[in-house]
């Protein structure tokens, strides 16, 4: 999960600058995103978004109605049709909730930003209170949270109360699960870093050039500047996924035959031509690197069918084909839970 909602909400409580978080708790039916996303509202802006049209227009206006209404609750939810009469021909029933953050937000906002960098997975219990009971964030553990089953679950709007008589979200918020680390801050490393910056991905970007390196990168983007980039192969998670796009074929050779020594590796892409491809592999075959390792390599990168050497347009497509493998992957996990249920009936 990244944590762009948390930098936003926090960005907006340094600044004084009063702002709702609208989160989808729940979905019946289609709608346009999927439980869990999320957008912020003040009172000239918005950031991120729950799925556009009128949905988003109709959620931002009671946001803003909010903002204006200082005896209103601070924490709310709303059931909103997708139906004719709303614009949309969706079909489906969407629960949002509205938090009008405060001052006293800010530590558990902290809290879970550091427990995501940190790649916890945890949960986060919202008590939404009436205008007579107060609301109230907690962030606790929890072994569903971390289940890889439900590493791609989202929030849930529970039907039970607590003591208070005060309606309950519990929503899992798990760090992204796929990673991915960029070798080379070239043109088209910098087009495929802005693309994943926006994307639900970790990514590690890495070169010796540091002054290539932009001053700024998106929450989910970690520069390392380092000379010795096997160290980083070495410390990546299992299944990570490998990008080798730097400046010099000798070293892309290097970085591909020590990714190739890990057994636990998502994807392995490599750019260049066939005609680079060619001739690494005869490179890879004459050091006595079996077939079966470097036939891993994808090369050329991207999605077939995208034709173009812009840096753009390489970076899209090899951002699709990452989307295309977090999607098998998500599916994977799915299924082995499921198998593992079965065996326990």
């Amino acid at each position: 999960m990244s944590t762009a909602w948390i930098d936003q909400a926090l960005w907006c409580l340094e600044r004084q600058q009063p702002v709702v978080l609208i989160s989808v708790a729940s979905i019946r039916g289609s709608a346009p995103r999927e439980a869990g996303a999320k957008m912020l509202v003040s009172a000239g802006h918005q950031w991120l978004t729950i799925g556009g049209g009128q949905l988003e227009w109709q959620a931002t206006h009671l946001a803003r109605a909010q903002l204006q209404d200082a005896g209103h609750a601070d924490r709310w939810v709303r059931d909103i049709p997708l139906a004719a009469s709303l614009g949309q021909c969706c079909g489906g029933l969407v629960t949002l909730m509205f938090e009008h953050l405060r001052e006293s937000d800010r530590a558990w906002l902290m809290q879970a930003r550091q427990r995501l960098c940190q790649q916890e997975a945890f949960e986060r219990e919202v008590g939404v209170g009436g205008p007579e009971l107060a609301s109230w964030v907690h962030l606790q553990d929890s072994t569903s949270a971390s289940h890889p089953r439900d590493r791609f679950q989202a929030s849930r709007l529970l039907d039970m109360a607590d003591a208070r008589g005060c309606p309950v979200l519990t929503e899992p918020l798990v760090p992204d699960a796929l990673h991915v680390v960029v070798f080379g801050a070239g043109h088209v490393g910098h087009a495929l870093v802005n693309i994943l910056g926006t994307l639900p991905c970790r990514v590690t970007w890495v070169d010796a050039r540091d002054d290539l390196f932009p001053d700024q990168v998106a929450p989910n983007v970690t520069i390392e500047a380092t000379d010795t980039p096997e160290a980083v192969i070495d410390q990546a998670a299992p299944d990570s996924c490998y990008l080798v796009m730097t400046h010099d074929h000798a070293l892309d050779q290097h970085l591909c035959e020590q990714v190739m020594k890990r057994d636990d590796v998502a994807y392995l892409g490599l750019i260049g031509s066939a005609t680079k491809w060619h001739k690494f592999k005869q490179r890879f075959a004459a050091r006595g690197i079996a077939p079966d390792r470097y036939a891993r390599i994808t090369c050329p990168i991207g999605e077939p069918g995208i034709e173009g050497k812009q840096p753009a347009v390489i970076a899209v497509s090899v951002a699709a084909q990452l989307m295309r493998l977090r999607t098998q992957m998500m599916h994977r996990l799915a299924a082995m839970q499921d198998e593992a249920a079965t065996a326990t009936l």
